[in-house]
């Protein structure tokens, strides 16, 4: 399962996301954070981890340097 959850993610930050602009208000980019956080933490936590990373960016949060913990 975290296999193919990182090839998904994987997939999408090699063909997808170069098609949208660059929007991520954090470093590491959102996909990045999760793909470490799942690669780190295993599938479950690290979706939690990246989902709530997900829902932090948004224009009234400022954003900035916020590595997996």
């Amino acid at each position: 399962m975290k296999k193919l959850l990182l090839g998904c993610i994987s997939f999408y930050r090699r063909f997808i996301s170069p098609c949208k602009p660059p929007v991520c208000r954090f470093y590491p980019s959102c996909s990045q954070y999760t793909y470490l956080a799942v690669e780190k933490y295993g599938t479950i936590k690290g979706i939690y981890l990246g989902v709530k990373r997900i829902l932090r960016c948004h224009p009234f949060h400022p954003g900035g340097y916020d590595p997996v913990p």
